[in-house]
């Protein structure tokens, strides 16, 4: 395919503000990569040639246990970018990334996107700011792993995802479905359909097409505690 123009790339958060000339550097030596739904970008161990941004759809990068049983880690909208650990490293890809909807990604060589990396202050200052959040994310997560009870990993991954919109609602731009918020939690569909019974018995939620409100925060937080403290007794 085409590469993409010097405008799509304006408009990923790492590229944003860089002199035009980078930026058409940059998108002389990209391909553009067409995703159907379910189709895998990478794999878990493959070589790691490339610097991807995803431009259009929602990805989702996933782990792979030994025994061949999937963890969702995180989802990607568009502007994200991944695959930057093997670009510095030059180690593995350390997940798998599946297409959760029709996507569009922009691969960047590695050896153009260490040379962007390594001389270019503002990138690097960015991509040390995205795998320092990456990091806190990761640890997070594990912890919410951690918890035995299901239904408190399924609501307190939704106070995870939650975040300020400009109306200052707190919300869940591009909900995922419920299976893959039970891919996320280790826990079934039915479980995750259950636990959102749940929210919209106490009316803390609301739909809207594919964003999810969280009306009542704080009364979130509350469950998630009463919850936990049934467990323990």
């Amino acid at each position: 395919m085409a590469s993409p123009g010097s405008e799509m790339l304006e408009k990923i958060p790492l590229l944003q503000a860089l002199e035009p000339e980078l930026l058409a550097q940059l998108s002389a030596v990209m391909q553009l990569k067409e995703l159907a739904k379910q189709d895998y970008l990478m794999h878990k161990g493959d070589r790691g040639d490339e610097l991807i941004f995803l431009l259009q759809g929602r990805l989702l990068a996933v782990d792979v246990t030994s025994e061949g049983k999937q963890t969702g880690l995180n989802f990607l909208t568009p502007g994200d970018f991944l695959g930057e650990l093997a670009i510095i490293d030059d180690l593995p890809r350390s997940a798998s990334v599946v297409a959760i909807a029709p996507s569009l990604v922009a691969l960047l060589p590695k050896l153009h996107a260490k040379k962007m990396i390594f001389e270019n202050p503002l990138v690097a200052e960015r991509m040390l700011r995205h795998i320092s959040l990456k990091l806190r994310a990761t640890t997070d997560f594990r912890a919410l792993l951690g918890i035995p009870n299901a239904f408190q990993r399924v609501l307190s991954l939704m106070e995870m995802l939650a975040k300020p919109d400009p109306g200052k609602l707190m919300t869940i731009e591009n909900m995922p479905t419920h299976e893959q918020i039970a891919l996320m939690v280790n826990t079934s569909r039915e479980t995750v359909t259950r636990a959102f019974q749940v929210l919209n018995d106490e009316q803390v939620v609301e739909k809207d097409n594919r964003r999810l409100i969280i009306r009542f925060p704080d009364k979130l937080h509350i469950i998630i505690q009463r919850i936990a403290q049934e467990k323990r007794l």
